[in-house]
């Protein structure tokens, strides 16, 4: 296997048999000027006449270094050597001509060589304009030609003929060069046109999948036997491009890993017979090249292209190198152009959930909201939202599609819900069927396979837990994850806005002393319950001689007989019943659906224990009153005049008593 890096395209290549890359220049033009001198020769042959040459034996042609390129006649007894160096063969003409630049003529005897004995030889240098010696012709006898003069004389009309047909074998071989390079110029305009285009097209693209389809569409147009592949580092699914995943478990022997993590192109060419898809015995070479898909960010993927019986030369090489440059821009600004429309659809929905969360003020309601539209954005098959409980310190199911978790209490270290609110970093499970380390009531009875849960913060604390599930393995995506996270910090701020609401209600409507409602929520309340109610009953309860107690113990005991007192009440009545101080030391209780008889009987239990449990001892009236819907005039007016008129009755008739109004 040979291998080719790109700041050593040109020698590297040549070393491949049978590329087309070009050479170095001095080989070049050393092969072109060899290649000149034996077509001159040959053209020379060509021109002389015939019984000219068949007077001697043999006429070669030689190099500077005495090689012999070219030769024309027949040898006859004595063996042709391949080398008339002197080092070779010893003493000759060819030999003697190149030592001294001369003319030379080196008769039968005077040979070193035996078998050149037999034979004379004359020489005459082959020199160029600007005084370089190149090569020599030869000639070679078995007569005596006028003691080798007339082998002289005869070489020399050869030698001049020789020079004229040289002048026309170096214009045809300009003439073929020209060509040549005309040729490579046409091929090379073309190619840049096409380069121009495609950078023109997939620059105007802002479509992944079609940046992908042109770029492999452009490398078919130009080179349709080639196996072209794309291997991305990131995930995409497509039936109809050649796309795979780019794998680095080959490590840099790989040729895409090293293309990839070098950031440039790599080449590489299987000898004859050793790659897979030639077998042993052919002849073919099978070439590869791997180019890196960049952006200005970074490296996205490699195209890789594999010709079979065949080699790229490096002009193509530098071609798909500019392609492939091309084409990453271009995925690079597809992919930032899908992100940006990705990150606006996310902040629309961001803007448009905080402003619904923002539009409620009640958490029972926040948490319905959000189940839903988790449901909706993420298509979760389940929802579960859980909210920190401190007094127990346990998560609580708020809202959730599974009825069997309404209300459902974990421990703060349980499943998923506990890693997130411990660590306070959102999860995300690809396949929790592949390994269950964690135990999750959620996934279990649910059978779901993937996962993403996020903590609910707030002032960096976390008040609860998103859990979504889905039945299909490998079924949120990282963008899933990372939008989960941000919209649970929109929850979180809704929640925090919720309670704070209740709790600013809560100090609006509740006596700070007693810890009971005040007038106003009572006025309210009624008037709700006789909206939808047929009867209702009140309480009102005054403290008697409350001015003596304080006149006697101080305003502190006083405070705190209003306190004993109002705990009293609450002990006597329902959750559901809605006790208030009404003023000063007078209080009230509303029984919603309570008929008379039944209020009295609760009055009267808060007038006995008030009288034994309170200290310094102390007693209560109570005047009560109700209303049903049979009334000809239904009022909290009405209903709390009654009751105060009964009050004042009581007082009079020397407190410590239940009256009805």
């Amino acid at each position: 296997m040979s291998e080719l890096d790109h700041d050593d395209f040109g020698p590297r290549m040549n070393r491949a048999a049978g590329f087309h890359a070009a050479a170095p220049m001095d080989m070049r033009e050393d092969e072109a000027e060899t290649d000149a001198v034996v077509e001159a020769f040959r053209l020379c042959v060509s021109r002389l006449a015939g019984p000219l040459v068949a007077r001697y034996d043999v006429l070669a042609l030689c190099d500077a270094s005495g090689r012999q390129l070219a030769s024309h006649g027949n040898a006859g007894s004595f063996r042709m050597p391949d080398h008339w160096a002197a080092a070779e063969i010893g003493r000759n003409a060819a030999a003697v001509c190149l030592a001294t630049r001369s003319e030379a003529t080196v008769s039968f005897r005077e040979h070193d060589s035996a078998w050149l004995q037999e034979v004379q030889t004359a020489a005459a240098p082959l020199i160029t304009e600007e005084g370089l010696l190149y090569g020599a012709l030869l000639l070679a006898a078995h007569e005596d030609n006028d003691g080798g003069n007339g082998l002289a004389i005869e070489l020399q009309h050869i030698k001049t003929v020789y020079e004229c047909c040289r002048q026309i074998a170096a214009e045809r071989s300009r003439s073929r060069e020209l060509a040549v390079l005309q040729d490579m110029s046409s091929n090379m305009a073309h190619k840049r046109e096409l380069l121009f285009q495609a950078a023109k097209k997939l620059n105007a693209l802002i479509d992944v999948d079609r940046v992908l389809a042109e770029m492999i569409d452009y490398v078919k147009k130009l080179y349709p036997a080639v196996e072209a592949d794309l291997l991305l580092t990131q995930d995409y699914d497509s039936s109809s491009l050649p796309v795979k995943p780019l794998v680095f478990a080959g490590g840099r022997d790989d040729i895409c890993v090293r293309a990839f993590m070098e950031g440039q192109p790599v080449y590489e060419i299987s000898e004859p017979g050793t790659a897979k898809e030639n077998p042993p015995g052919s002849a073919s070479d099978c070439a590869t090249i791997a180019v890196p898909l960049s952006g200005k960010q970074g490296v996205y993927g490699v195209l890789r292209l594999r010709l079979i019986n065949g080699l790229f030369d490096s002009a193509d090489v530098q071609f798909i190198s500019m392609l492939a440059d091309c084409a990453g821009i271009a995925f690079e600004n597809a992919i930032l152009y899908r992100q940006s429309n990705l990150l606006i659809g996310e902040l629309r929905l961001i803007n448009e959930l905080t402003k619904r969360l923002s539009q409620s003020l009640r958490l029972s309601d926040i948490f319905t909201f959000t189940m839903t539209e988790m449901l909706h954005i993420f298509g979760a098959d389940f929802c579960c939202i859980l909210q920190l409980d401190k007094e127990k310190d346990k998560l609580v199911v708020r809202a959730s599609n599974l009825p069997v978790l309404s209300n459902e209490n974990f421990e703060m270290d349980y499943g998923f819900s506990g890693i997130v609110s411990t660590s306070k970093e959102p999860v995300i499970i690809s396949d929790y069927w592949s390994s269950p380390q964690v135990k999750s009531k959620l996934m279990e009875i649910t059978n779901s396979r993937s996962l993403i849960a996020s903590p609910i913060l707030a002032n960096g604390e976390v008040i609860g837990v998103i859990l979504l599930a889905g039945r299909k393995p490998h079924y949120f995506t990282y963008d899933n994850y990372k939008l989960l996270q941000a919209l649970s910090g929109h929850v979180g701020v809704a929640m925090t806005n919720a309670a704070l609401h209740a709790e600013v209600r809560r100090m609006v409507n509740t006596d700070r002393l007693t810890g009971m409602y005040v007038r106003h929520y009572l006025d309210e309340q009624v008037h709700l319950f006789q909206k939808k109610d047929f009867c209702g009953s009140l309480i009102l309860v005054d403290i008697d001689h409350f001015k003596k107690v304080n006149d006697t113990f101080g305003h502190q005991i006083g405070d705190a007989i209003l306190i004993q007192v109002s705990h009293i009440m609450r002990t006597c009545i329902r959750e559901s019943d809605i006790a208030a101080r009404w003023g000063g030391e007078e209080l009230a209780v509303y029984l919603p659906q309570v008929t008379i008889e039944q209020t009295v009987r609760v009055a009267e239990r808060i007038r006995t224990r008030v009288h034994s449990e309170t200290n310094p001892q102390v007693t209560v009236s109570c005047g009560v009153s109700d209303w049903s819907w049979q009334d000809d005039k239904i009022s909290v007016e009405s209903l709390f005049y009654k009751a105060d008129m009964a009050l004042y009755e009581a007082k009079n008739n020397g407190r410590n008593q239940v009256r009805m109004g």
